[in-house]
């Protein structure tokens, strides 16, 4: 094969592939810095809540600054964890060698610059606050349920934004689910007691999470362990049939729901590739002929019947769409198995009218 044939076949391949991932502005990671060297230049508010943020980690902070405000010798003498050392002077260049990461607070844009190419030369990953064309990486608002932790980013466009959505994912996370995802740790060592296959251990975790969902106020026991490694290697099948509107955000909560725990997505071709991005990356997806309804309902009983929990995404824009509900229900039915729950979310064009 020639290699524009070549080229040509690798891109209808990929414009045939149902699409993963839209487009990111910026890559979520998470630094491990406990027991590392981190560097914070500046004595000002803005460089106090950074070091104490680093400290939180385990990180070990130098902080320099000829002059220090409020807060710093406190928290210099009572850490929230790692260590923090104040240095009463100008940073040098010097000061950045073995450097994990390095955050500026400086008000001078040749002194940001300065620091910005310094850190770069040790290898550290910068940030200088308030200072994006200076920094290689941001921080995001934080949901701080440790060892669950989670960032939310506007790419600086809208901070007050990430932080209302803050405010909103602490609502719904009860404070107590730090305590199910320690106990995780523990019990993902337990290997072979969660099952034999990835398969199987996939399932434990999933029973795992609606425990742990359930129960987050309380304590986790080891009872709840063992009744978890009892329960049948399968979980339950179920069916979900979701109503897609014309975005992502006309799903309901429930949906969601049952969306994130699905093994398998069955989806339109009209469903918008945003919905799609709430699935588990491990999601099985699959793209429905509009010609083939019969085949696509044999593949989901088949799946209900071996355990799986499955989704199917209808587009309320499809016009066969309730015709394939129906022909869905009245097969799993007939197969014995229970009929699907069904979630609408419906477009905001069909609520205007």
């Amino acid at each position: 094969m020639q290699t524009s044939e070549l080229e040509d076949t690798q891109k209808k391949s990929a414009r045939s592939r149902p699409e993963r991932m839209q487009a990111l502005a910026t890559l979520p990671v998470f630094f491990k810095l406990a027991g590392k060297r981190a560097v914070v230049a500046g004595g000002n508010e803005p460089a106090l809540w950074k070091a104490e943020l680093l400290a939180a980690t385990g990180a070990h902070v130098e902080v320099y600054a000829e002059t220090f405000v409020d807060g710093f010798e406190a928290l210099a003498s009572a850490p929230p964890n790692g260590s923090v050392r104040l240095n009463s002077r100008r940073w040098t260049p010097a000061d950045l060698a073995d450097a994990a990461i390095a955050i500026g607070a400086s008000e001078d844009d040749e002194d940001a610059a300065a620091f910005a190419a310094a850190a770069r030369a040790a290898g550290a990953p910068v940030n200088v606050v308030d200072r994006p064309a200076f920094c290689d990486f941001q921080f995001g608002a934080i949901v701080n349920r440790s060892p669950l932790v989670l960032s939310i980013s506007t790419d600086g466009a809208a901070p007050v934004l990430a932080q209302a959505i803050r405010s909103l994912v602490e609502a719904l996370l009860p404070d107590g689910l730090k305590r199910w995802v320690e106990v995780a740790k523990v019990w993902r060592t337990k290997g072979g007691q969660l099952g034999d296959t990835p398969a199987a251990k996939r399932k434990f975790w999933n029973r795992f999470v609606d425990l742990a969902m359930r129960e987050a106020q309380r304590e986790p026991r080891e009872a709840d362990f063992d009744e978890l490694a009892r329960s049948p290697g399968k979980a339950p099948s179920s069916v979900a049939i979701v109503n897609v509107g014309d975005d992502a955000d006309t799903l309901t909560l429930r949906a969601l729901r049952v969306f994130r725990m699905a093994d398998m997505i069955f989806f339109d071709p009209a469903v918008p590739p945003a919905v799609l991005d709430f699935a588990r990356r491990e999601a099985q997806r699959v793209s429905v002929d509009p010609g083939a309804s019969g085949a696509t309902v044999e593949r989901i009983v088949d799946a209900a019947r071996n355990g799986e929990r499955v989704v199917r995404l209808i587009a309320v824009s499809s016009a066969s769409g309730e015709a394939s509900a129906d022909a869905l229900s009245r097969a799993l039915h007939d197969a014995g198995l229970e009929t699907p729950e069904i979630t609408f979310a419906p477009s905001p064009a069909k609520d205007a009218t």
